[in-house]
């Protein structure tokens, strides 16, 4: 009988490296497991079970610098001559609204010294979880080869580090998911959720720049860890792969949601008043941003949260008229199936309360 493979997932205590590791546990399909990442499981804002499963093996956590040549290059060994049969790249940063050496150093670098260790070891497959933030923006759903035009500096870095790892020759599938949502989610829906919260407590009406048909395609955490499951073993080499629901996300969407768990009016400035703030945007969603950190700060302390990564801050470059309309349908061509087909109220109460039981968030 064939010894189990061992996977190496970087960035593995993260939002999708988490749910990740849950999933390829529970398959028993896998002598090791190994999350390596720069922050420890006690500070990654795990609940009790994922602190549990990190504990458990064959899951292993290793504190890694992954920007540093020779902590990777210990992140890699496992000993008595056996290498790693898969990598899973989930290690760069999510932040948005950072300066371009930011990207440099939390995205170029760790990919350019990972992806060097890789294939000096001959690692059989790595799989690249990018952004379709790198499709130029249209409303006509962007296909793996659409005009590419990234709208983040992020998206800009997660671009080029796609091709960094392509003239490595390393054998990889890359993954480019629209806005993944879920429970653990900081960056994705969560914004716009702690905003409801913070609407909710002023008693004003929230409203969003331009108008309710603005695409904000989704697809939801587990499908994520799944297709980076699925691809370790199918599709094609070389292949790009875009990760997107078919329930058409768009603002007016995932404002019904709000409203209807917050008891909110919602409501959208539309494109003429969008665009006058457009003159002095980032001045614009300063101000804005300004009016709810006050509120969320009272919030927070009301309910004696005294740390959370939860916050209503907007980066200004998220805000910006960008169509998130993604294609995400030749996954399915290759066998893979999504298993959460649309974004729905009881999903982000889903992960509302993953917050709220590891007293990040308050009761609704």
């Amino acid at each position: 009988m064939s010894e189990k493979p061992a996977i190496l997932i970087l960035g593995g205590t993260g939002f999708v490296g988490r749910h990740l590791v849950k999933l390829l546990a529970s398959t028993e399909q896998f002598s090791l497991i190994r999350a390596a990442d720069k922050n420890l499981p006690t500070m990654a804002w795990f609940d009790e079970a994922y602190t549990t499963l990190f504990k458990t093996p064959p899951v292993e956590f290793k504190m890694a610098n992954l920007a540093n040549e020779q902590s990777v290059e210990k992140t890699f060994e496992i000993g008595e001559g056996k290498q790693f049969d898969y990598v899973v790249d989930l290690a760069s940063t999510t932040d948005y609204g950072k300066e371009k050496e930011f990207y440099d150093d939390r995205v170029l670098k760790i990919v350019s010294v990972c992806g060097a260790e890789a294939k000096k070891r001959g690692v059989k497959r790595w799989i690249e979880v990018s952004t379709a933030q790198v499709y130029k923006s249209s409303t006509k759903p962007a296909t793996e080869t659409a005009a590419l035009k990234p709208w983040t500096l992020l998206a800009a870095a997660k671009l080029e580090a796609e091709n960094i790892l392509k003239k490595l020759e390393i054998p990889m599938i890359i993954l480019r998911p629209a806005i993944i949502y879920g429970p653990g989610d900081i960056h994705g829906i969560m914004p716009r959720l702690v905003c409801g919260k913070v609407y909710q407590y002023t008693n004003k009406e929230m409203k969003f720049l331009w108008n309710e048909d603005l695409n904000i395609n989704t697809v939801h955490v587990t499908d994520v860890a799944k297709a980076c499951h699925y691809f370790l073993t199918n599709g094609t080499l070389g292949e790009i792969y875009n990760l997107c629901d078919s329930g058409k996300t768009n603002q007016i969407k995932v404002n019904k949601c709000i409203s209807e768990i917050f008891g909110i009016k919602t409501g959208f400035y539309g494109s003429f008043l969008s665009n006058l703030a457009r003159i002095n945007f980032k001045s614009a969603v300063q101000d804005s941003n300004d009016e709810h950190m006050q509120p969320w700060g009272k919030i927070t302390e009301e309910n004696q949260i005294t740390k959370t990564p939860l916050s209503p801050y907007l980066e200004p470059e998220l805000l910006y008229h960008n169509e998130y309309c993604i294609d995400g349908t030749k996954v399915t061509t290759t066998g893979f199936n999504y298993d959460v087909p649309e974004l729905t109220k009881d999903l982000l109460l889903e992960s509302l309360n993953y917050w709220i039981s590891i007293q990040a968030f308050p009761p609704i």
